[in-house]
């Protein structure tokens, strides 16, 4: 029997006696008003048909649901609403299965959630990511998914955004089979089911759970919170679903829903959302293809060069590392090797992936091996001399077509590539350590550097799972050059009369993970003072400096490592030095400063403003595409609260800084 269509983006058609209703609305299959509107159609004509015995509900291409419309938000709400089609689901007559074909988030859990049996996939993945949004499920999933896992996997779920696996999921009661025909054993499961009892989640009942572990659960979830509101509010309702009937729980949870929906918070993480969708787009890259590049070269195995190495290897590159050494080629390879034994021992990583990624790294000190690479990135010592001799002597060593890339921080990569043959094949690749788990790279677009290079990077860095950002040559690229006007700013008011520790405590405050000062102190004190002393020749005679920082160096407080910086940590813990207090008044008193109060509104709200307009300096400049790429810089790369959106989302939107 030929398919029936019952929307744009929903068909159906008969195979053994079950419709098979098939969701089809790329890119994610999105839970659109054509699909919920097909949905309640398809439904309508099973129910109508003696011939049918149930339904199964399926996506197309490699997603079941990939959520709701996000493009429907702010908008007058369509009908059928997604809790009506999820409650005429669940209340069905006869059968409904879903076969999860792909990932199932969102609104595509809770549609899953209310079918009266689950089959996934292998390749299936199952979760509701809205806190990440800033809102909480609205259509019943803090409500059914504890009825059907229990309380404490249900807070995890919802309350981190995460997602589980198909193994995960069946082991959890999420779904009631993994099957690689998901089609076929769905299309069983109707056929058992017919003429029996349908096991309707929201009529379960929450099983009973242990109170500390429900407390620890929602612990866990709240203290990475950082202030957000809709990771609480998950948590409330999800543990509520075990007091309350499912009535009333589907409206405290609507409610909650449309009043996140509506709040700052949301309105900033799906800034975020959008945001990346943008990033490393480049117009004048629209007909460009990337070169192919299989084989990766790292010169230099220290931090760095081990973090890119482990990222290119777990996503399938062949990786030739170098070093000066057989010796320090050995060290290397045994420290990529212990990343990836920890990666196992943690369960992120199979033994036999880990196993796999060996066989394909070599290191060595012998640079020849580097005629094999297609790309080569240098992560050597940050010192001009050092990188382009280095590039100057891989001119005659590598392939006219290799990428050569350079991770430096703050030097200036036209005169790296400047000093070699072939200066359009170089590019920036800024990494931020550790390189192996951090999302963010600066894609930097040199002078010189050709534009299929530049599409080879972003096409590089994304298959390695990174979010690139591309900019333009100025010190410091986009992150560094803002960092440094917020740093200055914090400095500023530590000498005016703000202690280092308010400071600190308005950034945690507001959402920031660690305050300014603190972080100097995990970083070490020392790297920016040898920076600061190099500049020292050039610097600004003019210019207002603080030297508070060169002080503690010199008293040999270089942070954590040194067991005093901006804080003593003699104790194990940060806390307040007296010492550093006296330095900061003598400094004062040596300008003639008489010191003021700050409150924790006006200290965000000065670094706000120095962040954004160092921001607005880097776009008028063209080092920066787009004002959300550098949100996501800042986000992704220096700790800035997510929920805020960013400092140029937070200064657009006239964010009052309170925390």
């Amino acid at each position: 029997m030929s398919a029936t269509r019952f929307s744009e983006s929903v068909t159906g058609s008969l195979s053994d006696g079950v419709l098979v209703v098939t969701i089809d609305n790329p890119p994610v299959n999105a839970v659109s008003a054509h699909v919920r509107q097909g949905l309640v159609k398809a439904l309508d004509h099973a129910a109508a048909l003696s011939m049918v015995v149930g339904v199964v509900i399926t996506g197309a291409g490699r997603t079941f649901v990939g959520g709701a419309d996000i493009k429907e938000f702010g908008k007058p709400p369509v009908e059928p609403t997604l809790p009506a089609v999820i409650e005429r689901i669940e209340g069905y007559g006869k059968p409904v299965v879903a076969a999860v074909n792909g990932a199932a988030l969102g609104g595509g859990c809770e549609i899953a959630l209310a079918c009266h049996g689950r089959i996934a996939s292998d390749k299936a993945s199952l979760g509701m990511p809205e806190v990440k949004l800033g809102i909480v499920p609205g259509a019943g999933g803090t409500q059914r998914l504890p009825r059907l896992i229990g309380t404490v996997a249900a807070i995890d779920l919802i309350g981190s955004g995460r997602t589980a696996k198909a193994t995960e999921a069946l082991s959890l009661g999420l779904v009631d089979g993994v099957a690689k025909d998901h089609l076929d054993a769905a299309l069983s499961l109707v056929h058992d089911l017919a003429g029996e009892p349908l096991r309707r989640t929201g009529m379960l009942e929450v099983s009973t759970a242990e109170p500390a572990a429900v407390e620890a659960a929602a612990k866990k979830v709240l203290s990475k919170a950082r202030g957000q509101v809709a990771p609480t509010e998950a948590v409330r309702l999800v543990k509520a679903a075990a007091d309350i009937g499912l009535k009333h729980g589907l409206a405290d949870e609507r409610a909650t829903f449309l009043r996140l929906r509506d709040s700052a918070e949301s309105a900033a993480l799906r800034h975020v959302f959008f945001a990346e969708r943008s990033a490393g787009k480049v117009d004048k890259l629209d007909k460009v293809t990337p070169r192919k590049i299989e084989t990766v070269g790292i010169v230099g195995t220290g931090l760095m060069g081990v973090g890119i190495a482990v990222a290119a290897l777990t996503s399938g590159y062949r990786v030739i590392g170098i070093e000066q050494t057989a010796e320090a080629a050995e060290k290397g390879r045994e420290r990529i090797a212990g990343i990836l034994d920890k990666s196992v021992l943690s369960g992120r990583l199979a033994a036999t992936v880990r196993d796999e990624c060996l066989t394909r790294l070599e290191v060595t000190a012998s640079a020849g091996e580097l005629a094999a690479a297609d790309l080569v990135i240098e992560a050597v010592f940050d010192d001009l001399t050092v990188k382009t001799e280095l590039f100057q002597r891989l001119d005659s060593i590598i392939r006219q077509d290799t990428i050569l890339a350079t991770n430096t921080s703050y030097l200036n990569p036209d005169e790296i590539a400047a000093a070699t043959t072939h200066p359009e094949r170089v590019v920036g690749l800024h990494f931020f350590s550790p390189a192996n788990i951090m999302r963010l790279v600066e894609v930097v677009d040199c002078k010189a550097t050709a534009p299929d290079v530049l599409a080879s990077a972003l096409a590089f860095a994304r298959r390695l799972g990174k979010l690139p950002v591309v900019c333009g040559v100025t010190e410091g690229f986009i992150g560094n050059r803002i960092f440094s006007a917020y740093r200055r700013e914090a400095e500023f008011m530590v000498e005016d009369g703000a202690a280092p520790h308010e400071i600190d405590a308005a950034l945690e405050a507001y959402g920031f993970p660690m305050g300014i000062f603190a972080v100097y102190d995990m970083a070490g004190l020392e790297i920016a003072w040898a920076r600061r002393k190099r500049q020292a020749a050039t610097r600004d005679p003019q210019a207002r400096y603080v030297e508070i920082a060169d002080r503690l160096c010199e008293a040999g407080r270089f942070g954590r490592k040194s067991g005093r910086g901006w804080y003593d940590y003699s104790s194990g813990d940060r806390a307040v030095d007296p010492e550093v207090t006296a330095l900061v008044e003598a400094a004062r008193v040596a300008k003639n400063i008489t010191p003021r109060n700050y409150t924790s509104d006006e200290i965000i709200a000065r670094l706000l403003k120095a962040m954004a307009d160092e921001g607005a300096g880097l776009l008028a400049e063209g080092i920066a595409a787009r004002s959300s790429d550098i949100d996501l810089v800042m986000i992704n790369g220096y700790g800035f609260p997510a929920h805020k959106g960013g400092p140029m989302f937070a200064a657009a939107t006239h964010e009052d800084a309170r925390p």
